[in-house]
């Protein structure tokens, strides 16, 4: 008797975009800890965004509880949560929708 043969299926959405194709959300959390002045510096010296946008986004994790600072890969989004966690903050991510 052969053994069964199992063909790998990829699924694909109504966009026509794989599973794989979905970017993944990096979302930071508020925190007791840290300064408002320090989580804006933290988001200018990591990606690189203006001091309006890294201000915007911090007001958002003081005002709401989180914000989602940066999209990507899987690879590039546990990146940039481990590098958020090497500066004290609380980040996480999740696939985006």
């Amino acid at each position: 008797m052969t053994a069964p043969v199992i063909t790998p299926v990829e699924t694909t959405d109504v966009d026509g975009e794989t599973d794989l194709d979905k970017p993944w959300k990096v979302i930071v959390w508020d925190d007791p800890i840290n300064l408002m002045s320090y989580v804006t510096f933290v988001f200018r010296k990591l990606f690189g965004y203006s001091k309006e946008k890294a201000t915007r986004l911090m007001m958002e994790v003081h005002t709401t509880g989180k914000s989602v600072v940066a999209t990507g890969t899987l690879e590039k989004s546990e990146l940039d949560v481990f590098r958020l966690h090497e500066h004290g903050l609380w980040a996480t991510m999740e696939r985006d929708t």
